[in-house]
């Protein structure tokens, strides 16, 4: 994140600099295809670490980001590094061990954050520009996790600290569900009193995947978990994920791997989880598997919308270009995962009956459908805190794939897949049309996903606590570290965000428009506060039909769609009445009454309400970057508002408890300036009343320095930046100006 102001440096990550592997002199970064004017001269270097290339002159010096330049890309973020001749049209890609039989004249990064990077050799001398692109092909393909520079960077840290002390943690606590006070805390909040911590999984005795404790009915005994442990793929039992106030549990569970005990093993499952519904309602089934789409076809269609969002030019009219993005089915896919949870949902809250839902391994599409169903019904993961421990607890500690689905080694391209990405991109679909449900921001979600790529935090580099478990151990044993020090202090989590991010710019992961419990809004010109309600039934926002899950007891009442049925258009909202099914009715029924956004969301889910997360995929795009344009400029209104407004209160406080000696004098502004909340702060009467030049529909983010694809006047794309209110086909725009 390099937001548009001067920022200090960490001090403590200079004690320790990466080491210098390579660099060379008098590199070019390009700018634009079609010209040199923009482009920016300087050095360009390889570290353990990152690629850095520091300008000779650079007019920007935005920096934000404690560990990261404006310039720097980590190199776990890489996701191809080219190097080409351009006199001999030669070109070849990187990586490690390998040589390189001409002189490169130019190297392209493609990066993992969307990023597209180049640079010319032109003037530095052929065989510096060779070793830089040797190194930094080499240094971003490690033969092993421990060589990820994390493990250097936290062991020197920790000794530093050690003789130094720690810097004192504030805020809230994430909790990250490795004990079970963590677990017993979360069955206490949701009232899910049959339900109790278990510890057969302690050392990882039972399942290398799943977390050392897990949640399970109280009817269900230790010695007989065991047992049907044999039956699931790699020994998963299912897993307890939340309780409905109704009594309705959600469970996640790996599939059975002997297909003769399937029924029998159901059998057992189900009664424990019935005994455990104070209504002892029946049990349903969802089989994701065969209704969502499959890791391949998610990252083919990640592949399709990075290349229309980062490579294709804009030429197209919008209509084209809108079409393209919707033939790389990305979008469809994000409404199939959206669709299928709220379908879910429509069973614990609606029908009042525990779900249960599978696949293979449950470590993949489960993560994300029980992410969206727990985010739909419960407030407190609309929190910035509570969306925290949800991601802790449903991705991190059920054993999600993040070694393999980041492909953080580079050594096996067909496990990779953007599971958590697309997460994101449908939780900022429920965040774009409820923003004021959300306590945190886009530009926190996208901080969210880049920290994926920066391997120097614990929570994205494993693929499950046990392999965390015993790379830390191996990393304390051989960094000296004491073997009953927390893991914590020697390798943080990324929530520990004043390690990336200063007190000032975390203010960006704070939305304004936030209504949370006990918080005061306006309606009708009056002041009102909210506060969460048991209701009979949460409210939601799906047009049409929910498809209906398998009911694993009774086998075969209600059958599972396939996936045909799910990308199917939903029903009009003109059904007659006599065809309406009762999901129908129940979703009718709540979509007639105003939203209550501490009960259930769910988005509307036809196609037209699907938009382009354009934060996180055209940030990068000097092209799209629309200059005091975009929700940045409501946003920054809304938080000086905001801001004024605590202002006003902490005046407030100070008069109705201070004595006339110590009445603030007229002018005061209230709380320090480290204690606010927002970004941007009321102005001053003094101050001019216009929106900061460096406002950008990009805004955290600076695309300047990143490659442009081509010049774009007499382009659509011109047109609408210059305020078209549509984009004209190429046709019309010949015949018009500018």
């Amino acid at each position: 994140m390099h937001v548009h102001q001067h920022a200090q440096r960490n001090v403590s990550f200079h004690l320790f600099f990466p080491i210098v592997v390579n660099e060379a002199n008098f590199v070019r970064k390009c700018i634009n295809t079609e010209n040199n004017q923009d482009d920016l001269w300087g050095k360009l270097i390889c570290t353990n670490f990152k690629v850095s290339f520091i300008p000779n002159d650079d007019p920007h010096k935005r920096l934000s980001h404690k560990l990261l330049g404006e310039h720097d890309i980590p190199l776990t973020c890489l996701e191809q590094v080219v190097t080409v001749n351009d006199t001999k049209g030669k070109k070849k890609v990187l990586g490690s061990n390998q040589k390189l039989k001409f002189n490169p004249t130019e190297l392209i990064l493609y990066c993992k954050d969307l990023r597209i990077l180049r640079f010319c050799f032109n003037e530095a001398g052929p065989e510096s520009a060779r070793k830089v692109c040797l190194a930094i092909g080499h240094y971003s393909h490690p033969a092993d996790l421990q060589l990820l520079f994390g493990f250097e960077y936290q062991g020197r840290r920790y000794h530093e600290f050690k003789v130094n002390g720690y810097p004192q943690r504030t805020g809230l606590r994430t909790p990250f569900f490795d004990r079970s006070s963590d677990w017993d805390r979360e069955i206490k909040r949701t009232s899910a009193s049959e339900w109790r911590v278990c510890s057969i999984n302690e050392d990882y005795i039972i399942s290398p995947s799943l977390p050392e404790f897990i949640v399970v009915p109280v009817s269900m005994a230790d010695q007989d978990l065991k047992q049907y442990s044999l039956y699931f793929t790699d020994m998963r039992v299912p897993l307890w994920c939340w309780n409905h106030h109704n009594g309705s549990a959600l469970v996640r569970m790996a599939s059975v791997v002997d297909p003769l005990t399937q029924r029998k093993t159901d059998q057992k499952i189900f009664t424990a989880i019935t005994r455990s519904h104070p209504h002892r309602s029946e049990v349903l089934k969802s089989e994701l598997d065969k209704c969502l789409p499959n890791i391949l076809e998610i990252q083919n269609a990640f592949i399709k919308i990075r290349q229309i969002c980062t490579l294709d030019p804009f030429e197209e009219s919008e209509e084209r270009w809108l079409s393209t993005i919707e033939n790389s089915r990305w979008l469809e896919f994000v409404r199939a995962f959206l669709k299928q949870s709220a379908e879910i949902v429509y069973y614990l809250d609606g029908k009042n009956v525990s779900v249960i839902i599978q696949e293979e391994e449950d470590r993949d599409l489960n993560c994300v459908v029980s992410s969206l169903v727990q985010l739909m019904l419960d407030p407190h993961y609309r929190s910035l805190i509570g969306f925290q421990s949800l991601v802790q607890k449903e991705w991190v500690m059920a054993g999600h794939r993040f070694l393999d689905r980041c492909n953080h080694l580079k050594k096996n391209d067909k496990e990779e897949s953007p599971l958590f990405v697309l997460f994101l991109d449908c939780v900022w679909q429920m965040m774009n049309q409820y923003p004021a449900a959300f306590e945190f921001t886009e530009a926190y979600l996208t901080v969210l996903s880049d920290s994926m790529w920066i391997p120097l935090f614990s929570t994205f580099l494993f693929s499950s606590s046990k392999q965390r478990a015993q790379n830390l151990m191996e990393f304390a044993k051989n960094k000296a570290i004491p073997s009953a020090e927390d893991p914590t202090l020697y390798f943080p989590s990324v929530w520990e965000w004043s390690l990336q991010y200063s007190t000032k710019d975390q203010t960006l992961f704070n939305n304004p428009m936030y209504v949370g419990k006990g918080a005061a809004c306006v309606q009708n010109g009056e002041v009102k506060s909210f506060s969460r309600t048991k209701q009979k039934s949460f409210s939601s926002t799906l047009r049409g039909s929910a498809t209906s899950l398998r009911n694993g007891l009774r086998g075969g009442e209600d059958t599972l769609p396939r996936r045909g049925s799910l990308m199917s258009e939903l029903k009009p909202d003109f059904s007659p009445a006599k065809d309406e099914s009762p999901s129908e009715r129940y979703f009718k029924e709540w979509f007639s009454r105003p939203a209550d956004l501490h009960g259930l969301l769910i988005p509307v889910l036809m196609p037209s309400h699907m938009a382009l997360w354009k934060l996180f995929f055209l940030r990068w795009v000097p092209e799209a970057c629309i200059s005091k344009g975009g929700p940045i400029t409501a946003y920054h209104k809304l938080s000086q508002l905001v801001d004024e407004i605590e202002i006003l209160r902490s005046q407030l406080r100070q008069y109705k408890g201070a004595s006339p000696a110590s009445t603030p004098l007229k002018g005061q502004r209230g709380r320090p300036s480290e204690q606010r909340n927002m970004y941007f702060r009321a102005y001053s009467p003094d101050e001019p009343q216009t929106p900061p030049d460096y406002l950008t529909s990009s805004f955290p983010f600076n695309p300047a320095g990143n490659l442009c694809r081509r010049y774009v006047y007499g382009t659509p794309i011109s047109k609408f930046l210059n305020g078209a209110r549509i984009w004209l086909s190429t046709e019309t725009l010949a015949n018009d100006t500018v």
